[in-house]
């Protein structure tokens, strides 16, 4: 099913609420923030999975601040939806004078969502649990989802092909010399699970201590996996998105044609809306704490967790 979100699309007898927090450590990898709203009967929780690279429970990471999933937490909370969001394990790791990027693995993510699940099921004040992936965080909440007894998913901003094709696409569109070097890169790798010859500019993409990573992540094909999910699933885009394309958000609904998809005028990767006059309002909200989300999101993704599966 489709569903095209208006850009003036409002939620109507909202009243802030008071919001209770609470400081949990749920492994020796995971802190994070549980936001309650102030109600006393049982509610949903929605678990809030970051994406790429290492993103605090705020979304944000160093050098870039917007706190997105910070302002998610607490819209969903003002909706009636309980919420926990918690720093990704990459922040703990990269604070160890031994850290290596070649002990990183994508399905370390993995585990601690499954973590995070684990851990909120038994708890009596939720009466249903959804997982929120964004961007990476979309597939690892697919993932997740497949072996917990999670109530539902939503995908913001996620990739709908495997890792490699997605980088591909978007080497292409910013650095169109560089794509075929890109495509050989990643068909070596995939097939001998190391390579040496590529393009220095594609270094950061490419440098051996990453490849065991990626490799890890191209493992899995996201069309794939989504089918595999017998739950509700959303599947939310900005149509100003400059990571990933609506075009990605359409192959998942495809793969999942149940599923419900929305596309967000006007927002973009971090979920804020962005004046499409000003060139460079894309970019500057990637640093902008204080500029809301769009307004429609918060909204459209309460309204799927609250409905009765």
């Amino acid at each position: 099913m489709f569903i095209a979100v208006l850009l003036f699309f409002n939620s109507f007898g909202v009243v802030a609420q008071q919001l209770q927090s609470e400081e949990l450590r749920i492994s020796n990898w995971i802190d994070g923030t549980l936001v309650l709203p102030d109600v006393k009967e049982s509610i949903p929780l929605a678990i809030i999975i970051q994406g790429s690279g290492p993103t605090d429970r705020n979304g944000n990471q160093p050098m870039m601040n917007n706190n997105s999933l910070k302002m998610l937490a607490e819209g969903l909370a003002n909706e009636g939806v309980a919420s926990f969001r918690y720093d990704k394990r990459l922040i703990k790791m990269v604070q160890d004078p031994n850290f290596s990027e070649e002990n990183v693995s994508f399905n370390d993510f993995i585990k601690d969502a499954k973590d995070v699940i684990a851990y909120f099921e038994m708890d009596p004040r939720f009466d249903k649990i959804v997982v929120i992936g964004h961007s990476q965080g979309s597939l690892v909440g697919m993932l997740a989802a497949q072996d917990t007894t999670v109530d539902g998913l939503v995908s913001i901003a996620g990739a709908g092909q495997e890792i490699d094709d997605v980088i591909v696409d978007q080497i292409g569109r910013q650095a169109p010399m560089l794509k075929d070097n890109a495509r050989m890169a990643f068909d070596d790798l995939r097939v001998n699970g190391v390579v040496t010859d590529y393009d220095q500019n594609l270094a950061s993409i490419f440098r051996l201590s990453i490849q065991p990573f990626m490799m890890t992540w191209m493992e899995y094909n996201p069309q794939e996996e989504i089918k595999k999910l017998n739950i509700p699933v959303l599947i939310l885009n900005g149509d100003v998105d400059l990571q990933v394309n609506v075009e990605e958000a359409m192959l998942l609904n495809k793969a999942k044609p149940e599923s419900q998809l929305v596309i967000v005028a006007q927002m973009n990767h971090v979920l804020k809306e962005i004046d499409t006059t000003d060139q460079l309002d894309n970019g500057k909200s990637y640093n902008d704490p204080n500029r809301p989300l769009e307004k429609s999101v918060v909204p459209v993704i309460a309204n799927f967790i609250k409905q009765e599966n």
